[in-house]
């Protein structure tokens, strides 16, 4: 009976990708991290203190929905926190698929998937799926998402204690930090002709809602967009080939 074990030709590029699951997800971590600075700084000139503005960061940790919440706070003070919290939520309802998609990444046992919680985030769940083999997505998600829970706390506080210091942090662009690490993992998934659909509807939609919509509603509507184009791009696709 043929041998079931890894040979040296089967290790060598899983270990290869096991190796690019562990760069992807520190550069993700430095990138995604180094944005925390504005949070921490946007929320104290909002009117948060300092270890109000550190306890969202530990306890929230959903960089899209910190920001909603602090907007929403900013704009409307301490009568606006029901709206705030609505949009903070909303845009963290995405969180929930990406943890039903997680479930069999993380790891099998139920403490894995308990400490995986917190840490399922936009940046961990697409490192992970931007890799095949089970072991380098494990190794994806954990690094990327223990890195940036790490770096985006060190980088709020640092941000709320030198709010004054650094001026308006928008101005340092530290956005297009993260949006450079996502486009980074997107990119080569765009080959085939329903990646590149889905994404460019998507982006539409959530482009043109934007201005629109209050926080998190956008991003909504536009993966029901994704999944319904996802869905009929690839029905027509598979026609084609059996036509």
């Amino acid at each position: 009976m043929r041998s079931m074990k890894r040979t040296p030709w089967t290790r060598a590029p899983r270990a290869a990708e096991e190796r690019s699951a562990w760069r992807q997800g520190v550069a993700v971590s430095v990138a995604t991290s180094a944005y925390g600075v504005s949070f921490g700084a946007l929320a104290v000139a909002a009117g948060l203190g300092v270890w109000q503005t550190c306890v969202l960061s530990l306890l929230m940790f959903t960089g899209g929905s910190q920001f909603a919440f602090i907007g929403v706070i900013a704009s409307g003070g301490l009568a606006a926190a029901p709206s705030a919290i609505a949009s903070a939520a909303l845009l963290g309802v995405r969180n929930v698929a990406y943890a039903v998609r997680m479930n069999a990444v993380v790891g099998l046992s139920w403490w894995h998937r308990i400490a995986a919680a917190q840490f399922t985030i936009d940046e961990s769940a697409a490192v992970a799926l931007a890799h095949t083999e089970p072991r380098a997505r494990r190794i994806g998600f954990w690094v990327t998402g223990l890195g940036i829970y790490l770096g985006w706390n060190l980088a709020t506080l640092a941000g709320a204690l030198l709010g004054d210091v650094l001026g308006d942090v928008r101005a340092y662009g530290l956005d297009a930090a993260a949006a450079a690490a996502f486009l980074a993992l997107l990119w080569p998934r765009l080959r085939s002709r329903q990646a590149a659909a889905v994404g460019v509807a998507a982006a539409v939609v959530a482009g043109a809602l934007t201005p629109w919509l209050m926080p998190g509603m956008h991003v909504l509507i536009a993966a029901v967009v994704a999944i319904l184009v996802g869905r009929f791009v690839g029905v027509g696709a598979r026609e084609e080939r059996t036509s």
